[in-house]
């Protein structure tokens, strides 16, 4: 085949090349063919190159008519141009370049960038239920995984029935006020009441597929004020005893050091009106008794 562009007095010919799809997309594990169809050239056997490009790194696919790195044993050239992944894994997501140098034309050169998307299923979420929320109070329930691509969206349920992300457009969930963020999988109740007990579960989904967590049970009880402010008065009064069993100890002496008697073995003590005195006669210790009145 040839390209023929005429011109006065002279004549173009030059390679070209098409693609019948540049944004393939498959899902992972599933094979993929890359199309590069050589439209127009005058050369009997140009030479053909794929490359791949990802994160803004370049390496070959197909080259000097084999094919490199991890592509040899999963990847094939069909009809002459064409490259044919099998096996496909997330990290085959990039732009694929095939290359055709003609010699024998004028213009000898030419490429066809492919964009592939290889779709990933989502994982199982990994969900977060509180096990239990006073009436009136703000429950969270989280949902996330990071596995899927594209990017997963989240859907709540409670009893296997599907939570509306508008609770005024279904008349079940009007008395529910909870907000439902499809893009983060969170599900915030502001003021839970006791029609919001259920088991709960969560679905990531996207275009290869979905994913779903277990159901967790998530109970409503009432806040009992009356039960709380009694224990409350049940603690202050055994305080109130303890501190005057305290104070009354301390009045009865329980709590006093004992003091000394002042006797002991070697310094007895002396009577009460009893003066020692020593005499120059005797040399000695004499005593006599003083009566003190």
């Amino acid at each position: 085949y040839y390209l023929l562009f005429v011109f006065p007095g002279c004549r173009l010919l030059a390679v070209e090349l098409t693609s019948s799809n540049t944004k393939p997309v498959v899902q992972e594990f599933q094979s993929v063919e890359l199309s590069c169809i050589i439209k127009s050239t005058v050369t009997p056997d140009p030479r053909i190159e794929w490359k791949k490009i990802r994160d803004g790194e370049t390496s070959y696919v197909f080259f000097d008519n084999k094919m490199q790195g991890d592509f040899v044993t999963r990847a094939e050239i069909l009809s002459r141009t064409s490259l044919v992944i099998k096996n496909t894994t997330r990290m085959d997501t990039a732009t694929y370049r095939c290359e055709v140098a003609a010699p024998s034309d004028t213009k000898t050169i030419d490429e066809i960038n492919i964009q592939l998307t290889v779709q990933v299923k989502p994982m199982t979420p990994r969900c977060t239920v509180p096990k239990a929320v006073p009436v009136g109070k703000t429950a969270s329930l989280h949902c996330h995984e990071n596995e899927g691509y594209p990017k997963s969206t989240y859907s709540w349920y409670r009893n296997s029935e599907p939570l509306s992300p508008d609770t005024k457009s279904n008349a079940k969930f009007q008395n529910s006020s909870y907000t439902l963020n499809p893009t983060t999988g969170t599900l915030v109740f502001h003021a839970v009441h006791k029609g919001d007990t259920g088991r709960y579960s969560c679905i990531a989904t996207n275009d290869a597929g979905f994913a779903k967590c277990e159901e967790q049970e998530m109970e409503v009880y009432d806040l009992n004020i009356g039960g709380i402010i009694g224990g409350v008065l049940v603690v202050l009064a055994v305080l109130v005893l303890i501190t005057l069993g305290i104070c009354c100890a301390y009045r009865r002496g329980y709590f006093a050091n004992s003091k000394e008697s002042g006797e002991s073995y070697k310094a007895p003590a002396k009577p009460d009106g009893v003066n020692y005195i020593r005499t120059d006669d005797e040399g000695d210790f004499r005593h006599k008794s003083s009566f003190v009145i």
